[in-house]
């Protein structure tokens, strides 16, 4: 039986930087939306057409904790969620439209039936991948880490990657497939939003 999931690297509104895999007919198959076309609409319609059972993301799908409480205090942190801090991830605040975005369809998929969890493909290179250099810095690097990430799949590329975007959508997926397997790692506080690598 196939993985039923979805894997997506989440990227700015019309930038064409936003990317999805997913298992079809036994291989990973890799979809990137269109620079200048709503990446969100893009993404939406695809998720309601391919039907995964989850949707792991590469966006902040919460914000910290401070936001749900009626009284602040002067050590309350307003800027990252303990996930955040744990995998050095960037604050949800900073990149508070995309944020906003992916909350929105969080909710917009979750009426539909489709839940969508965090994940961070920049943790699990850290995790899976630690001796390779030049991850997102160097394009010269990206075949070695996808010939990497290959041998660590239960499935085939369908094509090669041809970007940084592509790789992070596969690494989502497969944050996704070690989920499923129990073999995730959980980073942050449940009550606050978990990131799952």
């Amino acid at each position: 039986m196939e993985d039923h999931h979805l894997g997506v690297d989440y990227g700015s509104k019309l930038a064409g930087t936003t990317t999805a895999a997913m298992v079809q007919q036994g291989v990973l198959q890799v979809w990137q939306s269109e620079k200048g076309k709503d990446a969100d609409a893009w993404l939406r319609d695809l998720v309601l057409r391919l039907k995964p059972q989850v949707v792991y993301i590469d966006a902040p799908l919460t914000l910290p904790k401070v936001y749900s409480m009626e009284a602040y205090t002067p050590d309350s942190d307003f800027f990252y969620r303990q996930a955040d801090r744990e995998v050095q991830a960037m604050s949800p605040m900073f990149i508070g439209g995309l944020t906003a975005r992916a909350i929105r369809l969080r909710t917009q998929l979750a009426a539909s039936g489709i839940a969508l969890l965090e994940t961070y493909p920049t943790e699990a290179v850290r995790l899976l991948l630690p001796q390779l250099q030049g991850y997102k810095k160097d394009p010269a690097a990206l075949p070695a880490y996808a010939e990497m990430l290959q041998g660590l799949l239960p499935y085939n590329f369908q094509q090669p990657l041809q970007n940084w975007h592509q790789l992070d959508a596969i690494l989502a997926w497969l944050s996704g497939h070690r989920h499923s397997l129990g073999k995730s790692i959980l980073y942050g506080d449940a009550r606050e939003g978990r990131i799952i690598v």
